[in-house]
This record gives C-alpha cells, sequence and structure tokens, in this order.
C-alpha cells in the first residue's frame, strides 16, 4: 500500500469498487476544522506536474511555487512538491498549471504533503474575505473549539465549547453563510460562538442576528 493509498482512507469516506467504479465522497467540514485538523496550510501557484508511477492508477506529483505558509512550520517550513491521486474515484485533485493560486491543505507523511478532494481547497480568488482572515489568525484562535453540524432539525450544543454549524439546512446548500463568513472562536468565560468580526470576539457581542 503507498502512503497516499492509505491516507484517503483517513481523509474522505470511499469505495474502490471495481478498482475505481465508484466515486469519492467526502464529509463535510467547515474551513475551520479543515484549517485546524491539517499538518499543512499555504497559499500557492502551480507550476507542474508529472504522473509517476505509483499507487493502483498512479500518483500526480505537483510542483508548486509556495506564496505563504499558514499552518505547518514545524513539519515542513516550505513546500515545493505535492502529491495526489491520479484517480479523481480515489478522490485524486486536479488543479490547473500556471493559472491560479491555490489554498491548499494537506498532511505530512514521509517527509511529503498529500493531498486530494477531502481536503479543502480552493481558488485564492474565490475565498471571502472573512475565510483569508480566518487563514491569517482567526481559524487558529479556535482550534480548541468544536463545530458540531447540524444535518436536521432539532440540533443542540451540548457542552460550552461547541459552535452549532447549520449550513447544511440551508436550501443553498454547501458550502453555506457560516462556512464563507464566521470562525467558531473561544470567548470569555471559556465559551465558544460565531465571530464575524466587526468588533473584538466578545460572546456578549454575539446576538440573534449570530447564526
Amino acid at each position: 500500500m503507498t502512503p497516499w493509498f492509505g491516507l484517503v482512507v483517513l481523509l474522505g469516506s470511499w469505495s474502490l469498487g471495481d478498482w475505481g467504479a465508484e466515486a469519492c465522497t467526502c464529509s463535510p467540514s467547515h474551513p475551520q476544522d479543515a484549517f485546524c485538523n491539517s499538518d499543512i496550510v499555504i497559499r500557492a501557484k502551480v507550476v507542474g506536474k508529472k504522473l509517476v508511477k505509483d499507487g493502483p492508477f498512479g500518483t500526480l506529483v505537483y510542483t508548486i511555487k509556495q506564496m505563504k505558509m499558514y499552518r505547518g512550520f514545524t513539519k515542513m517550513p516550505h513546500v515545493q512538491y505535492i502529491y495526489t491521486e491520479a484517480s479523481e474515484s480515489l478522490c485524486g485533485l486536479k488543479l490547473e498549471v500556471n493559472k491560479y493560486q491555490y489554498l491548499l491543505t494537506g498532511r505530512v507523511y514521509d517527509g511529503k504533503m498529500y493531498t486530494g478532494l477531502c481536503n479543502f481547497v480552493e481558488r485564492w480568488d474565490q475565498l471571502t474575505l472573512s475565510q483569508r482572515k480566518g487563514l491569517n489568525y482567526r481559524y487558529h484562535l479556535g482550534c480548541n473549539c468544536k463545530i458540531k453540524s447540524c444535518y436536521y432539525l432539532p440540533c443542540f450544543v451540548t457542552s460550552k465549547n461547541e459552535c452549532l454549524w447549520t449550513d447544511m439546512l440551508s436550501n443553498f446548500g454547501f458550502p453555506g453563510y457560516q462556512s464563507k463568513h464566521y470562525a467558531c472562536i473561544r470567548q470569555k468565560g471559556g465559551y465558544c460562538s460565531w465571530y464575524r468580526g466587526w468588533a473584538p470576539p466578545d460572546k456578549s457581542i454575539i446576538n440573534a442576528t449570530d447564526p
């Protein structure tokens, strides 16, 4: 078993079926959770790619130009290559070369960064201002909080360190308003609550208009 082949099992739920007949499926994750649960979070531009014969369908190796690192300084301070399955049925990721800057999250295995469809990967120009601020400092402040997914009502938080994530209830689906504009941050008194950023974080300012 190759490193990435084993890693896919951890990153998302999928079935090989007849060696790739089933499509990759992933559980939705708030960007803050994706940030906090990743070894590496970077902004980068893809400048090259090649297919290597590693794994059942091969592995794509992207050469990147790292613009900024948000998480992972102690694990890999500079990333030059990222690895992903060549097959999308195994959650392989397809990126454009010499076209866009991307926000990339992933895991480190044996000194290499691996990513895939179940990781949070987005074109940089598609991120909201709140998401960019989250990457710079807000998400880090909330890594001790827990974002609890709500798929159908009623939903309740069960501890003071939880924020209720209700984007999946919206007609607009995923990703939704909380994913795009809010971070779950620990406030005074040890409570975690959604924070957008109009004023300094304080649970006393989170009112009924917030999710």
